[in-house]
């Protein structure tokens, strides 16, 4: 592609994108952070983990003096977990979040819930407002007896029956808190609609020592679209398929299939979490995330 040099502004009326091509395939993958260049008409936020999170009780201090160095707009939660157990990779650039080693023991990145404690939560990311949300993270070495999920939802629950309204990724490896996925190998995108839950299937077979970088984007009719590694998948409209349905990515010059209307008015917030499913501990690698949303619907 030939180099041009412009001597007045660069102008799109629909952003710009970062992409790569596999040479082998040739898929394109977008690459693009947040919005590309960012929208005068958009409030943002992102967190590179500049200071690791921890349990909410490092907040409190009687003196700056003896302040813990934790982060101020997240924390960890989670069955069993500690601060000492979110740090800095020696291998990756960002987190790990490595769960205790009981059975079902979870860790869970999830901005702080103190009133006015960061825009992480004091902004509200409604199911009205066109949110984009993004994360990248990464597989550990062993992705045996793992579960993790990443996306939008009510509380830090991530069983698909739980909570009636969500928008959340999930991998797990077995059938555990009855959640009988028809193929444990696949990366699935869950989400629900008052209380109706649907559960897509992503051809998308999770590896060991592997980035994930997912984004949900939510349009102005409340519909909510997928992204994997810079691809767009389908989202299924099949409801209450605890196995999953089986959807595909988009294909060029084709719409994609989005989820119907959310519904209206409901306030989600973005966690990311890790649960061993035997009795030792399992990690996973959380680079960084992202949040978006219109100032005024």
């Amino acid at each position: 592609m030939a180099k041009t040099t412009f001597s007045g502004p660069v102008r799109s009326e629909n952003n710009y994108k970062v992409v790569s091509k596999t040479a082998s395939t040739g898929v394109v993958h977008d690459r693009t952070l947040l919005d590309g260049v960012k929208d005068a008409r958009r409030y943002y936020l992102e967190e590179w983990f500049n200071q690791t999170p921890g349990v909410n009780g490092d907040l409190a201090s009687a003196t700056e003096g003896t302040r813990v160095p934790a982060n101020r707009d997240f924390e960890i939660l989670g069955t069993n977990h500690t601060s000492a157990l979110c740090t800095y990779s020696s291998t990756v650039a960002g987190l790990t979040i490595t769960t205790a080693g009981t059975d079902d023991d979870q860790m869970i990145i999830a901005p702080h819930l103190d009133t006015g404690q960061t825009a992480w939560t004091g902004t509200k990311w409604g199911t009205e407002n066109q949110v984009q949300w993004e994360a990248l993270i990464r597989t550990a070495a062993s992705i045996a007896d793992i579960k993790f999920w990443a996306g939008l939802n009510e509380t830090t629950a991530n069983t698909v029956a739980d909570r009636d309204d969500k928008a959340f990724f999930k991998f797990q490896t077995d059938a555990t808190n009855g959640e009988a996925f028809s193929d444990f190998t696949l990366l699935h995108f869950v989400h629900s609609i008052a209380g109706t839950d649907y559960i897509s299937a992503l051809p998308i077979t999770v590896a060991a020592s592997t980035n994930y970088h997912l984004k949900i984007a939510i349009d102005s009719d409340r519909k909510a679209t997928i992204y994997v590694n810079g691809i767009q998948y389908n989202v299924t409209s099949t409801a209450g398929s605890t196995g999953g349905t089986a959807v595909t990515a988009v294909q060029p010059s084709k719409s994609p299939t989005k989820s119907a209307a959310l519904t209206d008015d409901k306030d989600l917030i973005p966690y990311i979490g890790v649960a061993t499913g035997v009795g030792s501990a399992k990690a996973l690698d959380v680079h960084y995330e992202g949040i978006s949303r219109l100032i005024f619907e």
